[in-house]
């Protein structure tokens, strides 16, 4: 079972420093959000940049997952907006493209991406219309580029449940780039299912998966260990389905406590994960 961390649990690193720090611990990849301090989309060399990052990625064996959810990348007063529901939609479609462009130069194995929120006063309906425009426009990008995209639901979201993929992903005809990016732990706070049988539901779409600790309908990340689910049924299962993806903790707020939290997220995975001679039993 290869594992991950997520760089926005290393806000107050340089990209470089919390690469270094990764590799260090042991990580097999990290999932890398492109923010303004790590890899800005939007700052000048960006294609200079990402090959310097891909070599040294390459150098130390590290996987990469691409992510999106930067708080204030597109709008510095709202958090996550512009989104592919509002009316500047377009924005957040122009960045998905230059995410995927990101991820086909650094050998990405997946982009990860939400929905965004409903905005006020706007009928479901029209907010389900955009989204699947939106989606169908970024999925045919990427299958250009050779990218997996996972399209991860989101607690508090339009599409925030697995239910909710299941029937984004029938609107949009099945495409087989449009996988999906499951975070345990929003199973555990929103899903009926147990978390194990949210990975065996999940099974056939999966690309990346998101791993944090959470309580039933609390949308908190917490570190593993402190919430409530049991983890080596959940890692069970995903060696039962045979999942070969990174399986990347994320823990968005714990930056200032980042080089410790990664050494026991990294010692708690480990402990935790089937034993080989428990896979093959």
């Amino acid at each position: 079972m290869r594992f991950g961390y997520g760089t926005n649990g290393f806000d107050g690193h340089r990209l470089e420093d919390a690469v270094t720090v990764l590799a260090g611990l042991g990580y097999d990849g990290l999932a890398l959000t492109l923010d303004h301090a790590h890899l800005d989309p939007f700052a000048p060399g960006l294609a200079r940049r990402t090959a310097r990052l891909a070599d040294r990625l390459g150098s130390l064996g590290l996987a990469v997952v691409v992510e999106t959810g930067a708080r204030y990348l597109l709008d510095p007063f709202r958090k996550h907006e512009p989104t592919l529901l509002t009316e500047r939609r377009d924005l957040r479609v122009s960045f998905l493209r230059t995410a995927v462009d990101v991820a086909a130069d650094l050998g990405a194995e997946a982009v990860s991406f939400w929905s965004g929120t409903v905005p006020a006063g706007l009928p479901e309906a029209v907010a389900w219309d955009r989204l699947v425009a939106g989606c169908a426009e970024v999925t045919e990008y990427a299958a250009r580029r050779g990218v997996p995209l996972g399209f991860e639901p989101e607690p508090g979201m339009l599409v925030d449940t697995l239910g909710g993929y299941e029937r984004l992903r029938a609107r949009l005809g099945g495409p087989a780039g449009f996988g999906l990016t499951l975070d345990l732990g929003h199973c555990r706070c929103v899903e009926p299912e147990p978390v194990p049988d949210c990975v065996r539901r999940a099974a056939p779409w999966l690309v990346h998966v998101q791993i944090d600790d959470m309580r039933r309908g609390v949308h908190e990340h917490l570190p593993l260990g402190d919430g409530e689910i049991d983890f080596p049924p959940v890692l069970a299962a995903l060696a039962e389905v045979g999942y070969g993806g990174l399986v990347s903790v994320e823990l968005p707020r714990h930056s200032h406590a980042a080089p410790e939290l990664a050494r026991r997220s990294l010692d708690f995975l480990r402990a935790a994960a089937p034993a080989r001679e428990e896979l093959f039993a």
